[in-house]
């Protein structure tokens, strides 16, 4: 009995004790809620008041503590400019270059655990139009069809120097589909190519966008224009030529569909082995090499159905007078020729792009002598 009264008054303390604490202190008296980190946003890059600011700028910023972050940019009517933040997330670059002299405002909204946003902002005024503007062009067109060795190739109508080559390069995008791995490669101070590191895939869709426009390109110079590229691969062809054999093996989408009988150059002239393409295709043309400084090459002759695969003037083109020596001997002048027949069935399946590689020769095809892409390992290429 003593036992039974002495817990139910212990109950009775307890149950008082709780019911102060709930009347003094709330109804959840040891609960306490933790506040989430505080979010924070800085614009590095322009600063606030900036003139002066060229047309291709990004946004540079920072956040802490932000697990969200929007970049919002406005011209002095308020209308929104299109944009799209690095990957690294750290600047945020438009679509297209800005305009000249022209006021704009820049905010960027960090938000954090706790749902509080924290912005930054900057107003800045672009540059006048700079007098030096360097053309920026590409040698693949709009909803051209190429060969599977293409590379995208951008020109510039002047040199890059080397110091802003990089902020260049990241103003270069390739897109493919299906996605494919691929580089840049600077081919000269006035060239950059982006090959993948297997030929294309068949039918690929690639787009290139280059967002020159106002970016500065050192000496005082700057992108004239941005660009935009839609093309796409056509048929996997491919032609081998085996300096052994003096033969031109055709494969198209894996399946042999001609050998052709060829004559490459004379050991005094030999053709280049490596991996070439077809880089321009001409029905009819002169050649000509009346200036040469030895007379026993000089020569101006009709030709049809070339196909350029080096600067240095090596060609595939219809040769009428060597057809005794095709699939025999040697005797051009560092070209690869073959019958009028066979030279016009070849111009009627092939594209620009098309991979031409030869073997066994005397020499090798120099990088740079054409678009040799294909020429260089990857392991080196992707270093570029």
């Amino acid at each position: 009995m003593f036992e039974l009264m002495s817990r139910r008054i212990g109950i009775l303390a307890i149950a008082t004790m709780l019911a102060f604490l709930s009347a003094c202190g709330g109804s959840k008296p040891f609960m306490r809620r933790e506040s989430g980190p505080v979010a924070a946003a800085t614009i590095v890059s322009p600063k606030a008041g900036a003139t002066d600011v060229p047309a291709g700028i990004e946004i540079q910023f920072t956040v802490e503590r932000a697990t969200s972050v929007q970049v919002a940019l406005v011209d002095a009517a308020g209308a929104s400019i299109a944009g799209n933040l690095r990957s690294d997330g750290t600047t945020w670059l438009p679509d297209k270059a800005l305009k000249y002299a022209t006021k704009y405002s820049a905010t960027v909204t960090a938000t954090g655990d706790d749902g509080k946003p924290a912005t930054a902002t900057s107003a800045f005024t672009t540059m006048a139009r700079p007098a030096n503007q360097v053309r920026v062009s590409s040698v693949v067109g709009d909803d051209m069809v190429v060969g599977i060795g293409m590379p995208m190739i951008v020109q510039f109508g002047r040199d890059v120097p080397k110091d802003v080559r990089a902020a260049v390069q990241q103003r270069l995008t390739v897109q493919s589909t299906p996605p494919q791995e691929g580089a840049w490669r600077w081919y000269n101070a006035r060239e950059v190519h982006y090959r993948p590191k297997e030929f294309w895939q068949p039918g690929t869709k690639l787009n290139m966008t280059v967002r020159t426009g106002g970016l500065p390109m050192g000496d005082g110079w700057y992108g004239r224009n941005d660009l935009t590229v839609s093309a796409s691969i056509g048929p996997a062809l491919t032609m081998q030529v085996d300096n052994a054999t003096k033969q031109m093996t055709v494969t198209e989408n894996g399946v042999v569909t001609k050998t052709i009988p060829v004559s490459l150059g004379r050991p005094s002239m030999p053709s280049s082995s490596g991996t070439m393409i077809v880089m321009e295709k001409l029905a009819k043309t002169v050649f000509d090499t009346t200036r040469d400084p030895n007379p026993a090459n000089r020569y101006r002759t009709d030709i049809e159905f070339a196909q350029r695969i080096t600067w240095s003037g090596q060609f595939i083109h219809a040769a009428p007078w060597s057809v005794d020596d095709q699939g025999e001997r040697n005797v051009s002048h560092g070209c690869i020729n073959m019958s009028t027949e066979n030279a016009q069935w070849l111009f009627g399946k092939t594209k620009i792009g098309d991979p031409v590689t030869v073997k066994g020769t005397e020499e090798q095809v120099q990088f740079g002598n054409g678009w040799t892409d294909w020429s260089m390992p990857w392991a080196e290429y992707s270093k570029g």
